[in-house]
């Protein structure tokens, strides 16, 4: 694959992931869909897509199989999180949660199989953390502590995802497999929800649910899956630094979300702390 296609992959992958943000937010302040219905809509349209990837690839009587049921659970608990989460976020600070927590979570993993880290990975993990924290202190500029707990949740469940998802043979069946899985809770969560609220779906939710399902998380994981086996790890580990600033920019742009000195100084140190880590894995 030619060097300039895989940039453009790589660029369109992370418009994907900052996409999910920027789409999820914007239903869920602009539209009357409710979050449990985004989350089944968005996990049922990515299954549909998916499955539509793997019959033109291989054909309705060759499918292969693929994911598993806690593969699944983890991605359903990133869905559901992320959806009840962007009802109090903005997008900026919906993304540097999530973003954060991943990143920790696989670094916490990696320290607790048996990884070490150099004295400038330290650093970063300690400057990324601080970011973390003060991002969410008391005060009139923090966000919703209930919500910013529901986004740390869903970059935790999102870290134990990819980290069960590592050397997996087919990523694009194993993906299919979990998404389809997933729409049995998201079934069950959208129903429990009507029991107890009533269930809310417009046209514009609708439509935004379904791309973000489809377009953004669907189509943008086969498309960075078959972008990341060309990039050098620690490549594929900075570029997506760019997620939470390209959502900070759509939600500026799309949302009229203003950027607080709180969450730049914040973002600075999160992702600046991460790159310190990653750059200690390249040497």
């Amino acid at each position: 694959m030619p060097g300039a296609r895989v940039g453009l992959l790589t660029a369109l992958a992370m418009l994907a992931f900052a996409g999910n943000s920027i789409l999820c937010r914007l239903a869920l302040k602009g539209t009357a869909i409710d979050a449990a219905s985004f989350t089944l809509l968005r996990i049922g349209s990515a299954a549909a897509a998916l499955w539509l990837i793997l019959m033109v690839r291989h054909g309705p009587r060759r499918l292969p199989g693929g994911g598993s049921w806690l593969s699944a659970l983890a991605l359903f608990v990133y869905a559901a999180a992320f959806s009840f989460a962007y009802l109090h976020l903005s997008a900026a600070t919906g993304a540097l949660l999530l973003f954060g927590a991943v990143q920790a979570t696989m670094t916490g993993y990696g320290l607790y199989v048996g990884e070490r880290l150099r004295s400038g990975q330290w650093l970063g993990l300690a400057l990324a953390l601080g970011g973390l924290v003060w991002l969410v202190l008391p005060g009139l500029a923090a966000p919703p502590p209930g919500s910013s707990l529901l986004m740390v949740m869903a970059g935790i469940a999102w870290g134990v995802y990819s980290l069960r998802g590592r050397g997996a043979a087919d990523a694009t069946a194993t993906t299919a497999g979990n998404f389809m899985r997933a729409v049995l809770p998201a079934l069950a969560l959208a129903l429990a929800w009507g029991m107890h609220t009533q269930r809310s779906v417009d046209g514009s939710g609708l439509a935004s649910a379904l791309v973000s399902g489809a377009l953004t998380s669907g189509l943008g994981y086969v498309v960075w899956y078959a972008v990341v086996p060309r990039l050098r790890a620690a490549t594929a580990a900075t570029v997506q630094l760019s997620v939470p600033v390209i959502a900070a920019v759509g939600g500026i742009a799309l949302l009229g979300e203003a950027m607080s000195i709180r969450l730049a100084v914040s973002a600075a140190a999160v992702l600046g702390g991460i790159a310190l880590v990653i750059a200690g894995k390249t040497r």
